[in-house]
């Protein structure tokens, strides 16, 4: 039975002492989402089945396939009977050169560019961030605190990650759930422009480390500021120097680590 992106189940407790007993569990659903632009495949990607028009638009934009969300003059779901499929109709005027490059394999729910043809597609340059926000770290903290209260479904299945939107003062506007940290973020993404928002007006918290392609994504749509649970990789903080945005880590004893843009 499907339940609000988790799907129940029935397991068997076995404590380290005592007697084992029949539980309900509830496991986060995990489907094939493929992206089709103007009736052309072009990724396969690993997903919880939820939001998946915000999805559709934040990937679009995040991998530079459009400039603009009102590119797209249509987005449909359809079933199909190995997951789910997301047509987007676009102007062909308005498609980015060479964005559709061709993707040979699925994208994992845990890997941001499963599938890229050839190695000069994995790491691009990132987009430069002209937004400058100054956030106190005090705010980053309460974020980092307030972000499990706002995760409804991983309260139920206990699995999932999640990207929130936040304005300069620490306060969570908006969030989204997935199984993939970047499927989170482009959600995220894609329900902030959907909804009117300038990403480049606050910050990102997101539950995860910081891998190199949560840096490009976010600095796509201009986001001055990302913090993450755990800390950056080396080469996530050197696209970060590039673009000019902050990295943030959380630290022992409700710290914050930020990481700030040197000069590249």
């Amino acid at each position: 039975m499907s339940m609000f992106g988790s799907m129940t189940v029935t397991g068997l407790a076995v404590p380290a002492e005592g007697a084992a007993t029949p539980v309900t569990w509830h496991v986060a659903d995990e489907v094939a989402v493929a992206l089709e632009y103007n009736g052309r495949s072009h990724a396969v990607m690993m997903a919880t089945p939820e939001d998946l028009e915000d999805f559709a638009i934040g990937f679009s934009l995040s991998e530079g396939i459009i400039a603009d969300a009102g590119d797209v003059e249509r987005v449909m779901l359809r079933d199909s009977p190995l997951g789910r499929v997301v047509s987007l109709t676009v102007d062909p005027l308005r498609l980015l050169r060479g964005a559709l490059r061709s993707r040979s394999i699925e994208g994992r729910s845990g890997c941001g560019l499963c599938g890229v043809d050839s190695l000069g597609n994995a790491v691009r340059d990132p987009k430069r961030v002209s937004a400058r926000l100054a956030v106190d770290p005090a705010a980053i903290a309460a974020a980092f605190r307030a972000l499990p209260g706002q995760q409804p479904m991983n309260q139920l299945n206990h699995s999932v990650h999640a990207a929130a939107w936040c304005d300069p003062s620490g306060a969570i506007a908006l969030v989204r759930e997935d199984v993939g940290r970047h499927n989170a973020l482009d959600k995220l993404i894609g329900a902030l422009v959907r909804g009117g928002t300038d990403p480049a007006g606050g910050f990102v918290v997101l539950t995860s480390r910081c891998s190199f392609e949560l840096v490009q994504k976010a600095a796509a749509v201009g986001v001055p500021l990302l913090a993450t649970l755990s800390a950056p990789t080396a080469l996530a903080l050197d696209l970060a120097r590039q673009a000019g945005m902050t990295l943030a880590a959380r630290a022992p004893r409700d710290g914050v680590v930020l990481f700030q843009d040197t000069p590249a």
